[in-house]
């Protein structure tokens, strides 16, 4: 773990917001040495020269994120969004099958299940889903942490009344990827995209798989697929991956590059720290909401918070240079590595005129 010293001074070397920028769950700053990395992977296209060393970020991107939520490289695919990584769980399912999602979760990794139109899928508060789970439950998917409001899913509960259950279990970790320690291991698959909270560019995310694929059917592979990927651009891949890349999709690969040093960052300052910060900051907000008067809703622990009813205070909040976002009449604030007390102490004086 980085001393405070060691983590501020990275964190003012790396990133320069121009505004209070406290919006994360929507979209995670680019640190200083991400751009950069962007910038020479747009002069290898520009200059005609080889690509070889983006497809290498691929694969250093994917180490990575095995890495950060405790699963072998071998179990990961790289895609570019939860929704297409949904699908191909989607498409596995038997026709009658049972999902088991929660109110309000993210569309990403809702839609695909419904739009199959054979699947029986079912909705439960969060807060009810562990318990929800019953034999003839084919799939719970959910997210770690919830998109709207931050609220925390009991991943431990939902795993053991799955396991009880025979229920295989999908959870998204796109809003908690960065902050909150992921366990891939612990769940049949999980996926996320990167912009978050692990500050990449637009255009990567990652699946993880069981070592035997889980019955999944790589029904989106492309030439990338295959085991010999120069071998396989022609006609259809009669040697798929023997890992999970069989599941990757033909990556954006200037967004590769860049991800991959917004990974190494993360690495760099770990989890927990992360972790601490983060939610140290989100704390110091709910505490000033209580003194103006004001009860986000419930998410203990959570980097995310959300205030009912002050929704439309975000574009005056945006004129005034702090960034924040309206979700269904909430005002959610998202707290990172690159935010501080100041930042917080700016948005309470700011809601309390």
């Amino acid at each position: 773990m980085e001393t405070t010293e060691t983590f501020e001074s990275l964190v003012r070397a790396e990133f320069t917001p121009r505004s209070t920028y406290l919006n994360t769950a929507s979209n995670g700053l680019l640190p200083a040495r991400t751009v950069a990395a962007l910038h020479r992977a747009a002069l290898l296209r520009a200059e005609g020269r080889p690509l070889t060393p983006l497809h290498e970020d691929v694969e250093a991107c994917r180490a990575a994120y095995a890495r950060l939520t405790g699963v072998p490289a071998t179990r990961v695919a790289a895609g570019a969004s939860v929704a297409a990584h949904t699908g191909v769980i989607a498409a596995s399912l038997p026709a009658g099958a049972e999902v088991l999602t929660v109110e309000e979760d993210f569309t990403s990794v809702l839609n695909p299940f419904h739009v199959r139109g054979d699947l029986k899928v079912r909705t439960v508060p969060l807060e009810r889903v562990a318990e929800s789970v019953r034999p003839g439950t084919a799939l719970v998917a959910l997210s770690a942490a919830q998109s709207a409001d931050g609220r925390i899913a009991d991943l431990s509960a939902l795993r053991e009344a799955a396991r009880a259950h025979g229920a295989r279990t999908y959870v998204d970790f796109s809003q908690s990827a960065g902050w909150l320690p992921a366990d891939a291991d612990a769940f049949d698959f999980t996926a996320a995209v990167t912009f978050k909270w692990l500050l990449g560019p637009h255009g990567s995310a990652f699946l993880t798989l069981p070592e035997d694929f889980g019955g999944l059917t790589p029904v989106l592979a492309g030439w990338v697929a295959g085991e010999d990927l120069w071998r396989s651009c022609y006609g259809p891949v009669t040697d798929l991956a023997r890992s999970a890349r069989r599941f990757d999709l033909t990556p954006a690969l200037f967004s590769y590059a860049g991800l991959r040093r917004s990974l190494e960052l993360v690495e760099e300052l770990g989890v927990p720290a992360l972790h601490a910060h983060a939610v140290g900051l989100a704390d110091r907000f709910r505490a000033g909401l209580a003194g103006l008067g004001h009860e986000p809703l419930p998410a203990p622990g959570s980097a995310i918070v959300s205030v009912p009813g002050l929704g439309s205070r975000q574009p005056g909040l945006s004129e005034a240079g702090i960034e924040v976002s309206d979700r269904a009449g909430n005002l959610r604030a998202a707290f990172h590595l690159y935010n501080t007390a100041a930042d917080v102490d700016r948005l309470l004086d700011a809601l309390s005129g």
